[in-house]
């Protein structure tokens, strides 16, 4: 009777300690997809809640419903989406503690604007899933949205990315990185380079980042989306060119620290992995395996 009390006991135990380990966890989707869609992020929400056994996700939505929500994506400005996201994350008593975030794609790199601007918030490990962390010079193919809208977006990027109106009225522009005029870049950028401390030093920004208790970049081995891949790990094309690659821990982002990088890597808290596959293609072994950690801390 004793020993079947014990077990029993123990079991409660762990049961109870493994759900009190797991946040809650923000979900912030990429170019061309939304919150919620059925085939995508919103399959993903449903897996990753059975998983952890009823954990709170919210998939952010920006706009009123799923249509609005992908065309955001595109047309409203990170700056105008972001503040927004931080009114609704801030505001939300299930997050008032602390929260996990995962970033798809460009989703990536707003989340980590949302810990550098957001006092609001508390995100605990944020995860970037082929994020593109120092911008593209490129945009070969876009996920889920029809070729002639993504036709029309690339020749904007190619020729007019740094215009005003094009800087207002595209969201991919904000992040284009054109390596062979470093100077219009930050100059130009709406975004980017406000985000990756390019033109001054924001401390809050740095120190945000330093807060955080994981930073996890995955890096798609076979990802024919973003240009460069390397973004990703924020790499990036060496100034002047559009060959050679300037890995993080050669930048002056992480040699100078300029957005807290070098510590977080000091203290293993950033974290570079990669996985085979297409932009944003895994295995739900492999999410398993290397990423469940981080979501149960």
């Amino acid at each position: 009777m004793k020993t079947r009390l014990f077990v029993f006991l123990s079991i409660l135990y762990l049961t109870c300690d493994v759900n009190a380990k797991v946040p809650p966890i923000v979900l912030w989707h990429g170019m061309g997809d939304s919150c919620c869609f059925s085939f995508s992020l919103g399959a993903f929400s449903e897996k990753l809640n059975s998983t952890l056994g009823g954990t709170y996700i919210h998939s952010i939505q920006i706009g009123n419903n799923l249509i609005e929500d992908v065309l955001n994506g595109f047309f409203r400005h990170p700056d105008q989406q972001i503040d927004e996201v931080c009114e609704k994350l801030g505001s939300d008593p299930e997050l008032a503690s602390g929260f996990n975030a995962i970033g798809f794609s460009q989703g990536g790199q707003f989340l980590r604007a949302l810990v550098q601007r957001c006092p609001k918030v508390k995100v605990l490990n944020l995860i970037s899933l082929g994020g593109q962390h120092q911008g593209v010079y490129g945009l070969p193919r876009c996920a889920i949205i029809s070729e002639v809208l993504c036709d029309y977006i690339r020749q904007l990027l190619n020729g007019a990315a740094y215009e005003d109106f094009v800087q207002k009225d595209l969201v991919q522009a904000t992040y284009w990185h054109d390596p062979l005029d470093e100077n219009l870049y930050k100059e130009k950028s709406t975004f980017l380079a406000d985000i990756n401390n390019e033109n001054t030093i924001n401390a809050e920004y740095s120190e945000r980042i330093k807060s955080l208790e994981n930073l996890v970049l995955v890096k798609f081995l076979n990802d024919t989306m973003v240009e460069p891949v390397e973004s990703e790990w924020f790499g990036f094309y060496k100034p002047g060119q559009a060959e050679e690659i300037l890995p993080l821990l050669e930048s002056p982002l992480y040699t100078e620290d300029r957005l807290g990088l070098g510590t977080l890597y000091a203290s293993k808290k950033l974290h570079l992995l990669q996985v085979e596959g297409e932009h944003l293609r895994f295995k739900w072994a492999w999410f398993e395996e290397n990423i469940l950690p981080y979501l149960k801390e």
